[in-house]
């Protein structure tokens, strides 16, 4: 139903009515619900602050040192794996750890001569420098292999002279009274040509006796068991 001109004015006026009160209840004095907890812009008060302890709570001092440990009563190498956390390896190996340390160092000093000479001298002279480091057996090899023919005749027209540098890379094998090692001599070799240097990786093999630890092999890594290895 259409309505009159009179009838439009009286709505007019009442949706005005209800939106004045609308907008006294949002934003006059009383404020909405919501409103009152927050201070209004013309406050110049400032909120007095919560007292707060200045003491802190009193805390416990912290140990200075961890607890000791006490070690079991029971002895030997499984006991002291479990209280200390390593293993003594060498409770499981034929050899101490001194007999490794003598037959390393027997070995690089020996791996040093094998991999020094010169042209000048005899395979006599050469074995000899080396004598206290090798068995019997080992020494007649190595004057054996020195120098054949043709390889002495090169090295005395080359005026030839080798100086040896070695080094153990790993423990390759072992058994009772016997130690083998993976040794790489570096050999700078000297020439009426001019220097040069290479790398041979060899297998040295220690064994004990009651003097000691002597060296009673090497070979060629890259050969396996083929006998003596020629310097």
């Amino acid at each position: 139903m259409e309505l009159s001109s009179g009838q439009q004015r009286a709505l007019f006026v009442a949706i005005v009515v209800v939106l004045a009160g609308l907008g006294i209840y949002i934003i006059g004095p009383g404020g909405h619900h919501g409103a009152s907890a927050a201070p209004t812009a013309t406050s110049t008060s400032t909120p007095t602050p919560t007292p707060v302890p200045t003491t802190a709570a009193p805390v416990a001092p912290a140990p200075t040192s961890a607890p000791a440990v006490q070690p079991s009563a029971t002895t030997g190498s499984a006991s002291t794996a479990a209280t200390s956390g390593q293993a003594n390896i060498y409770s499981w190996l034929p050899f101490t750890q001194q007999d490794l340390t003598s037959a390393a160092k027997t070995t690089v000093a020996f791996a040093n001569d094998y991999g020094t000479w010169s042209y000048t001298e005899s395979a006599t002279a050469y074995v000899d420098k080396m004598s206290a480091l090798i068995t019997p057996e080992l020494a007649g090899s190595l004057k054996a292999t020195y120098a054949p023919p043709g390889v002495l005749q090169q090295r005395e027209t080359q005026k030839q002279v080798s100086s040896g540098s070695a080094g153990i890379t790993q423990l390759s094998s072992f058994a009772p009274a016997s130690i083998a090692f993976d040794v790489t001599i570096e050999q700078k070799l000297t020439t009426s040509k001019g220097i040069t240097t290479n790398s041979t990786s060899y297998v040295v093999t220690c064994v004990q006796d009651a003097s000691g630890w002597t060296v009673n092999d090497i070979e060629l890594a890259s050969a396996g068991n083929t006998g003596v290895g020629n310097p």
